[in-house]
């Protein structure tokens, strides 16, 4: 199966299955002499991992990482990092119904349409599961950027209808809430719509927001390998997005250049923009300012509601998804979404490397 790897330098290939023995990831390319150990690597994945909210899949998973390769005495080596998670609650009897069906909103119909089989525990490759190899990996790439500056910060902007008061915004409080919402006030009203959506046996979708600070102008290219067109590639590749926006996304269709166009001013020896509707990037390359982007979540297709579908033999039949499933799948998405877009940054930052010839001057003393 080709398809597993992401990035040109920083690159990483993610392995394993929703129910297999562990998933895990190989992150190659990073530096050598950068301090990372698991706790590092463990504090993200506690972001994602399920079982720890009312409003999260009641599957509990420690999502205890094991570095196996790469680190030696607190510090990359230069070698390809291999990062490990055992999966520890598996009950794969929960989808043997479905073996021989097709979910409504799943990838079982498309799979089994390019491969002529599929795993049905979980989903195999196209579980949501398979992305704690892309945390644990956009972990270290976060580590690695912290050390030019450049931060991440994610966290939900919206649940179905509700929406967060940006006056009310606390990035601390989209830490502690279940929702991932920086606005208590709105968590609390999302959690009484989702508890809503479960009482009808059904889900909900929702907006999950990242800012990039500190990225210099100049990483990404003018074609092909534009920095929002790799951004938008690393943040769609996650299952349930279906809609990626930067700075103001879809609504500049309805506005004027006038209004649109970000303003050039002189600030403190250096070029800055007074406004920021083109969220930190103009044709394809950052331009120094924040980076915003957004992504739009799908509601978990897997829902109690009685659905129709087809089963394997091409007859019509009516089902009733059973499992222990997520009833929104934003608040565990958010920590995904910051990661595949560190990983975006850290392979843009290397492969700059050796846009100007003074850099790599800079780099070898001459």
């Amino acid at each position: 199966m080709a398809g597993s790897t992401y990035g040109k330098i920083f690159q990483i290939t993610t392995w394993g299955e929703s129910h297999g023995p562990a998933l895990g990831v190989v992150v190659d390319g990073c530096p050598a002499g950068l301090s990372l150990s698991s706790d590092d690597i463990q504090a993200y994945l506690d972001r994602r991992k399920p079982g720890q909210t009312k409003i999260a899949t009641p599957r509990k998973e420690n999502d205890a990482v094991d570095i196996l390769s790469g680190v030696f005495e607190g510090k990359t080596t230069g070698t390809p990092i291999s990062m490990m998670v055992r999966n520890t609650s598996q009950r794969s009897s929960d989808y043997s119904e479905i073996a021989n069906y097709y979910r409504p909103g799943h990838a079982d119909y498309t799979f089994d349409a390019k491969y002529g089989f599929r795993d049905y525990r979980g989903g195999g490759r196209s579980s949501g599961r398979e992305t704690v190899g892309r945390v644990a990996a956009g972990a270290v790439a976060a580590k690695l950027l912290l050390e030019f500056g450049i931060s991440l910060s994610a966290y939900t902007v919206s649940i179905g209808p509700i929406k967060i008061d940006r006056n009310k915004f606390d990035l601390n409080t989209a830490r502690t809430t279940s929702t991932g919402m920086p606005d208590p006030d709105a968590s609390a009203a999302a959690e009484a719509y989702l508890a809503a959506c479960m009482h009808d046996y059904d889900s909900s979708g929702g907006v999950i927001e990242c800012v990039i600070d500190g990225v210099p102008a100049g990483l990404g290219d003018p074609v092909f390998e534009k920095l929002d067109a790799n951004l938008s590639k690393a943040v769609m590749s996650i299952g349930a997005v279906k809609a990626v926006e930067i700075g103001d996304g879809t609504a500049v269709s309805a506005g004027l250049g006038s209004q649109n166009n970000d303003p050039f001013r002189m600030k403190g020896g250096h070029v800055s923009k007074t406004t920021n509707h083109a969220g930190g990037i103009l044709g394809g390359i950052s331009d120094g300012s924040r980076i915003i982007l957004r992504a739009h979540v799908k509601p978990t297709p897997s829902i109690f509601s009685p659905q129709q579908t087809v089963n394997r033999q091409g007859e019509n039949i009516e089902i009733s998804i059973r499992g222990r499933h997520d009833p929104v799948i934003v608040p565990r998405a958010v920590v995904v979404v910051e990661t595949m877009a560190a990983l975006t940054i850290a392979d843009a930052l290397l492969l700059n490397a050796g846009a100007k010839v003074e850099h790599l001057k800079r780099i070898y003393g001459r």
